[in-house]
């Protein structure tokens, strides 16, 4: 009888549990059993498998062959096991030494002639495998610079079957011959689905607008919007822009990601984390450093938006958009089931989705921005009469954003249309990105810290309690907000937006806690109501 252990790793959300894959040799009928709880797509790799071996020169086993997934109550799926099982068969049949197979972590799918192909998911099932203590990892060639990304983990990337072998059995390995030059690579097919970022509106992750090619300094007028923007990104604020079409609603929220932080390198092991489980990480970029942008049509289902799918869920846009921005056009025209689903998101940063499958976790702490028309046909306005719309469609048209959704938002601005004069450039042109997100650094900065030795790292994750007895304004400083939580203006959760707020407009100016200019401007931010203080954070210092 011949058995061999090795492992492999199955995802569940972007969390690895290790799987221990055996094979048992037994004298018998030839056969092929595999156990433990696999899906269809595993359930295939005994066929994959099985010509792998042949194609790379090595005899099948003719005895009653067991190949077990341990623990056998995970749900396991997808072809990412081929490459232990076939290690585990060849320990049982002695090819390789089953000493050598116990301790490492295989992840890859074979091809049937042999080729190790790459699977989504390597970055989170490389964590899973150094958090459970495993320090030597196999995977294909083309994901190794993506596992290398664990640091304390000895990464082989290995591109066939025959150099595996080879390289555990301390014999001369095999040179795999080039693919034409010029030609895409045939194993990086079907990494990346065609079409698999439409419904979520992933773009890029924050490429295009780190190159420059997104700047506020493209923006006409919009001081107030514009405010907005720099005041949402120093402090992780949500946002809300109403205005009538061709305002410039899309181009404020498509800049924003250009005045954020880079992430820091834990954020970007969390964002690469989700990229790699949905299969969206750019091509020869496995590490994710900027803020990513995620755009979903107004079409989007609940699903396309939180995630899920059939078996085990999968991330949707709130994940997506995990430590970058989730813009939201048009937000009125979406479901309001699915505008419901982002409140649990919202208030934790992450969501849970729970499936007959399994529970799936996935992280959610992002950037809400949120643009609508003021009424169906977008011309009503307070300055002028051009609306047709009737009071009862607009009332409905409004209503469709639910009163505890808008309560989560911080920031809400209304953007005018854009005048003959700033359109002719009499106006003087707004700051550039770079100076702003100069500014929004040097926030972050002063927040972080204040925060030192905190779970939080930006004003929006403070709790309320402590705003209210750690972190206290200048006395005095909250009289105006309070006044406005008598009146029913603000709810409690609104007057705790507004000391955030008011926090980052401080940490903008350099004040030491916010005084009473610094709240009034987060309440006219916050409340639309003029409050006599400038509105650009420039003129201010």
């Amino acid at each position: 009888m011949g058995f061999a252990r090795t492992c492999a790793v199955a995802l569940v959300g972007v969390e690895g549990v290790v799987v221990e894959v055996q094979a048992d040799l037994e004298p018998g009928v030839a056969a092929f059993t595999l156990v433990g709880l696999p899906d269809k797509s595993l359930t295939e790799s005994r066929e994959r498998v099985r010509a792998a071996v042949v194609n790379s020169g090595v005899g099948w086993p003719q005895k009653k062959l067991t190949v077990g997934l341990s623990p056998a109550s995970v749900p396991k799926g997808g072809s990412g096991f081929d490459l232990a099982v076939a290690c585990a068969v060849l320990g049982a049949a002695e090819r390789i030494d089953p000493r050598v197979l116990a301790d490492i972590v295989m992840i890859g799918e074979l091809g049937l002639d042999g080729r190790v192909r790459p699977v989504r998911g390597i970055l989170p099932a490389v964590i899973a495998a150094a958090d459970a203590g495993y320090a030597q990892v196999v995977v294909p060639e083309c994901s190794a610079v993506e596992a290398s990304l664990v640091p304390g983990v000895s990464v082989l990337g290995v591109r066939s079957l025959r150099q595996l072998i080879a390289v555990l059995t301390d014999e001369p390995v095999p040179e795999e011959e080039p693919d034409d030059p010029g030609r895409p690579d045939p194993l990086l097919a079907g990494l990346r689905v065609p079409g698999a970022a439409a419904a979520t509106g992933v773009h890029s992750p924050g490429a295009a607008q780190h190159e420059g090619g997104h700047d506020l300094a493209d923006v006409v007028g919009q001081l107030a919007a514009r405010t907005a923007v720099e005041v949402a990104a120093a402090g992780g604020h949500h946002l809300f822009l109403e205005g009538p079409p061709g305002a410039g609603k899309t181009m404020l929220a498509e800049r924003l990601p250009a005045i954020l932080p880079r992430l820091a390198r834990e954020e970007s092991l969390e964002v690469t984390a989700v990229h790699s489980v949905a299969g969206l990480l750019p091509a020869g970029k496995p590490l994710i450093d900027v803020a990513p942008y995620c755009a979903p049509h107004h079409s989007a289902t609940m699903q396309a938006l939180v995630g899920g799918g059939p078996g085990i869920a999968r991330p949707g846009a709130v994940s997506l958009a995990h430590r970058g921005v989730l813009f939201l056009d048009e937000t009125p025209e979406f479901g309001s089931h699915a505008l419901d689903a982002l409140r649990q998101p919202l208030e934790s940063g992450h969501v849970v989705i729970a499936r007959s499958a399994g529970v799936v976790r996935f992280p959610a702490r992002f950037l809400m921005v949120l643009a609508a028309n003021p009424c169906p046909c977008g011309r009503f306005s307070r300055h002028d009469a051009l609306c047709e719309c009737s009071p009862a469609a607009i009332r409905r048209y409004q209503a469709r954003l639910s009163g505890p959704l808008l309560d989560r938002v911080d920031l809400r601005v209304e953007v005018d249309r854009v005048t003959r004069a700033e359109l002719a450039g009499r106006v003087a042109e707004g700051e550039s990105s770079a100076t702003v997100a100069a500014r929004v650094l040097a926030a972050r900065d002063r927040t972080g810290a204040r925060l030192a030795g905190t779970p939080w790292r930006t004003n929006s994750e403070v709790p309320g309690h402590e705003l209210r007895s750690r972190f206290r304004p200048v006395p005095g400083a909250m009289d105006e907000a309070e006044r406005g939580l008598e009146r029913g203006v603000l709810t409690v959760r609104g007057l705790d937006r507004v000391l955030r707020v008011a926090w980052t407009v401080a940490d903008l100016l350099g004040h030491d806690r916010p005084d009473a200019t610094d709240v009034a401007l987060a309440l006219q931010l916050r409340t639309g109501v003029p409050r006599g203080v400038p509105l650009a954070i420039g003129a201010l210092t």
